[in-house]
C-alpha cells in the first residue's frame, strides 16, 4: 500500500472498486483537491496500472462481495487515519448478466447483489460508527439511472441498484441526527469499457449490431450522449464538500436526462 502525502488535517475519503472507471475519475479528482483517498478494488491488474498513474493515492486489493476481506480494508484505513473518515464512496459494482429472467443464471444473480448491495452494507456498517463517534461525514453510493426506470434483461443490476437507493433514503434518515449526510448518484450510460461490453453482450441477444444499439442507447438520452467519468466525479465532490452541507437523502441523476431504458424487441 502506498500513502497519499498529505497533512494530517485532510480530510479523508474510501472509495470502493476504484482502480479504473468512474471511482478512479473521483479519486483523481478528490485527491487534486487536496483529499487523503484510499481506493480498493477486486482487479490485481488494475490496481498495479493505478499505483503506476496515481502512485500517491493508497491503493488495495479487496474483494467487496468478501465480509472478511471488505471489514479488513475499513478497518485498516480507520487504523492509518486514526478513526478519521469523511467520506466513504460505494461504487464497486458489476454489469451482472443480460438476458431475459428465465435465463438468468442462479450464481450470476447472486454475485450481482453481492458486490452491488453487499458490499456496500459492509462498508458501511465498518465505517458508519467512526462517522457516528465524529459526528460528521458523507456517503455517496453510486447507484444508477437503471434505479430509475425498468431495464428490459438487466433484472439482477436494475435489482441491485433499486436496493441501493433504499438504502441511501433509509440512512439519510438514520444517520442525519448524527450530522451525516447519504446521498445516491445515478450516472446514466458511462463511455468506457464497460458500456461498451454491455452494448455488445445486449446486441447479440437483440440480434442487431453494437453501433446500431449504442445509437438508440445514445436516443434515449435527452443530450444524445454519454456521460464522462469526470462527470460523476465532480458531482461526487460537490455532495462530500461543504456547499452540500444541507444535502441529503438525495437521488441524483447525472446522465443527460434519461427518457427511457427501454428497447422493444
Amino acid at each position: 500500500m502506498t500513502h497519499a502525502q498529505h497533512d494530517n488535517t485532510a480530510p479523508v475519503a474510501l472509495i470502493t472498486g476504484a482502480a479504473s472507471g468512474i471511482g478512479k475519475s473521483i479519486a483523481a479528482l478528490l485527491h487534486a483537491r487536496g483529499w487523503k483517498v484510499h481506493v480498493c478494488d477486486a482487479d490485481a491488474a488494475a490496481i498495479a496500472s493505478f499505483h503506476t498513474e496515481l502512485p500517491d493515492i493508497s491503493a488495495t486489493l479487496c474483494n467487496v462481495a468478501d465480509p472478511e476481506s471488505a471489514l479488513a480494508t475499513a478497518a485498516a484505513v480507520l487504523q492509518q487515519t486514526g478513526q478519521k473518515i469523511d467520506l466513504l464512496v460505494n461504487n464497486a459494482g458489476v454489469s451482472g448478466m443480460t438476458g431475459p429472467i428465465e435465463e438468468i443464471d442462479a450464481y450470476d444473480w447472486r454475485r450481482t447483489l453481492d458486490v452491488n448491495v453487499n458490499g456496500a452494507f459492509y462498508f458501511l456498517k465498518a465505517l458508519v460508527p467512526a462517522m457516528k463517534q465524529n459526528r460528521r461525514g458523507s456517503i455517496v453510493n453510486i447507484a444508477s439511472t437503471a434505479a430509475l426506470f425498468g431495464y428490459p434483461n438487466r433484472a439482477p443490476y436494475a435489482a441491485s441498484k433499486w436496493a441501493i437507493i433504499g438504502i441511501t433514503k433509509t440512512l439519510a434518515m438514520e444517520l442525519g441526527p448524527f450530522g451525516i449526510r447519504v446521498n445516491a448518484i445515478c450516472p446514466g450510460s458511462v463511455e468506457g469499457p464497460r458500456i461498451d461490453g454491455v452494448i455488445e453482450r445486449d446486441a447479440r441477444e437483440r440480434g442487431m449490431t453494437a453501433q446500431a444499439l449504442r445509437q438508440i442507447y445514445e436516443g434515449q438520452v435527452s443530450m444524445r450522449k454519454f456521460v464522462t467519468g469526470d462527470d460523476i466525479a465532480r458531482m461526487c465532490a460537490f455532495l462530500a464538500s461543504d456547499d452540500a452541507a444541507l444535502v441529503s437523502g438525495q437521488i441524483i441523476a447525472v446522465d443527460g436526462n434519461t427518457e427511457s431504458l427501454s428497447v422493444p424487441l
